[in-house]
Parts: structure tokens; C-alpha cells; sequence
């Protein structure tokens, strides 16, 4: 579901709304004294808002480093967000900046008429899939995506979360969905940046790689597949880290955790369809059940494990 944070002409109000919602700012457009339109609509999933914003007019601004990670992908215009050192970083259509992912202090920028989508998320979802070099929290270390091939997987993961998963408010409120969606969203956001996660396994993950610790997480996810379980939580109910949890995986079984997650819901789902029957629920109330949140994808994924469709196997 939707809602309106933003409708105005009045710079002034803009700022005071952006400062509430985003992160205090001090917005200086270039023609004060005539109307300066600008809009912004909200969508949540979970903890995670995404909006569209449509600001009609150019302004520059110093702004305060949120307390969430802030993303900006521009549908039109451009913005650029001062360095320390060197140029500015500009972002153009299509590109996803992280807004003020390296500063530990106000930064600045300008934002020149357009349309962008943004993205709040918190930091925690970084953690939940990655440790820091040295202790600590996972930081991004750079704004600007290190690849166009990270940039385009970065938007079509916001676009899934928008498009799938926020417009569905049925699937919005599934904390299955809603959960799986966030940290897509991080995993990608972790891919796209430069940041200070360690990923590659230690010697010591390599140790803790063992088919019996490996069978102590397939019974913690097996009986665990009806909440929203994080590779974290797998990771500490077995206690040892989420890389040694990958490595064993990978190892063992040729896949992710997460794949292997999916794959017990999707057995679940099929159990309830063979239970089911057509004339009380439907196919896409059995997937969001389970955490599909996009039902062709479902029923892909279904008929490849089973060899029918879905539809086929709830009768009635």
C-alpha cells in the first residue's frame, strides 16, 4: 500500500518532510519565490521503504548521513554527490547511488530536476549475511556501483521489491516474503559497492565445514522453514560463522543455504497442495504461504521439481 509523504510547491516544506523521513537536510534551490514542485510516494516492505520521488525543480544540498543505507536510483535528471577528493560522483538515468554510504559527517550534493526511486534499508541486513573485516559492522566504503553489470542487478533487485513484492500488499506483509526480499536487497547492495564485509572462507570455516554440522543446520532450517530465517540464524544455531555455513553448503550439497531453504518451503508448498483443495484456496495463497512471492516464478521452480504445475496437483 501506498502513501503520500509529499505533495507540495514550497521548498521549505520539502525540506522539513525529507528531514523527517530521510535524514536532516538543508535544501537551496536556485528560484525561490515561484511554485517548486515536488512529490514523493512511499511503499514498505518490512522495515524497507521504497519511494518515487518527482522533484521539478534544481536544488544543491548538505545533507546528514541517515541512520539506514540510502539508495537513489535515477529515472531522470542527475545528481551528484561531492568526494573528498576529486570530482563529484554524477549519476545519471538508470544508475543507483548509495547517499552518503562513506561520510561520517554531513556531505553535500545537488539533485537537478527529475525523477528518482529511493530506497531506506537498514544496516543490519548487512550483518545478517556477511562479518566485517576486523569486528565491527559491515560498512559500504564507496558510493557509486563498481560495475554496470552490479548496477543492473542492484535495480532489478529494488525492482522486484517494488514491483512484486510492495505493490502485492498481500505478499508486503508475509514476513517470509518480506524477510527474503530485504536481504535480496542486501546481498545485491553488498555486490554492488565497494565495503569492508569479509566474504572468502577462513581456515577456521574451512574446520567447521563437517556433514555433522552440516546436518545440525539442514534440522535447524527443516524445522525452522515456516519462519523467517536469515543465514545468520542458521549460522547461530550451529554456531559458526555465515561464511563456514556457504562453505559447507557449497561442499556438501552444491548450493546456498538459501537455496536449500527454498527448496524444503517449496516442499512444503507442495504437500499443502496436495492437501488442498481448489475450492477454498488458490495456488498463490499456497506460494506466499511459503514465501513465493511471485507466483510464475513458483510454478516454474514447481514444475521443475515435480514434474507438473502446481494447478495440476491442487485439485478439488
Amino acid at each position: 500500500m501506498c502513501s503520500v509523504l509529499l505533495d507540495t510547491d514550497d521548498v521549505s516544506v520539502a525540506e522539513e518532510v525529507v528531514s523527517a523521513f530521510f535524514g536532516r537536510i538543508r535544501m537551496d534551490a536556485q528560484r525561490r519565490g515561484v511554485p517548486m514542485p515536488a512529490h514523493i510516494v512511499r511503499s514498505l516492505v518490512g522495515s524497507t521503504s521504497i519511494d518515487e520521488a518527482d522533484f521539478g525543480y534544481t536544488f544543491s544540498f548538505t545533507m546528514v548521513p541517515p541512520e539506514k543505507i540510502l539508495l537513489a536510483r535515477l529515472r531522470s535528471g542527475a545528481m551528484e554527490l561531492a568526494t573528498k577528493q576529486g570530482p563529484p560522483e554524477v549519476f545519471g538515468p538508470g544508475r543507483v547511488g548509495a547517499i552518503g554510504a562513506l561520510e561520517a559527517e554531513p556531505f553535500s550534493g545537488a539533485c537537478h530536476r527529475g525523477r528518482w526511486d529511493t530506497v531506506l534499508i537498514d544496516k543490519a541486513f548487512l550483518g545478517q549475511l556477511a562479518e566485517n573485516r576486523g569486528g565491527g559492522d559491515v560498512r559500504l566504503t564507496g558510493s557509486a556501483p563498481v560495475s554496470d553489470a552490479a548496477n543492473r542487478q542492484l535495480a532489478a533487485a529494488i525492482d522486484y521489491m517494488r514491483d512484486t513484492v510492495a505493490a502485492d500488499p498481500d505478499a508486503a506483509q508475509n514476513p517470509l516474503i518480506a524477510g527474503a526480499a530485504q536481504r535480496h536487497l542486501a546481498a545485491a547492495i553488498l555486490t554492488a559497492y565497494p565495503n569492508t564485509a569479509l566474504t572468502e572462507p577462513t581456515a577456521v570455516d574451512r574446520h567447521d565445514s563437517t556433514p555433522t554440522l552440516l546436518g545440525r543446520a539442514i534440522a535447524f532450517i527443516d524445522d525452522n522453514a515456516q519462519r523467517d530465517i536469515s543465514l545468520a540464524d542458521i549460522a547461530e544455531a550451529v554456531s559458526v560463522s555465515p561464511r563456514a555455513i556457504q562453505y559447507m553448503f557449497r561442499r556438501h550439497l552444491d548450493c546456498t543455504p538459501m537455496q536449500y531453504v527454498r527448496t524444503v518451503r517449496l516442499n512444503h508448498a507442495h504437500r499443502d497442495l496436495q492437501a488442498g483443495n481448489r475450492m477454498t484456496v488458490t495456488v498463490a495463497e499456497i506460494a506466499r504461504r511459503w514465501g513465493f512471492a511471485h507466483t510464475g516464478r513458483f510454478a516454474a521452480s514447481y514444475r521443475s521439481a515435480y514434474g507438473q504445475s502446481p494447478h495440476a496437483t491442487l485439485r478439488g
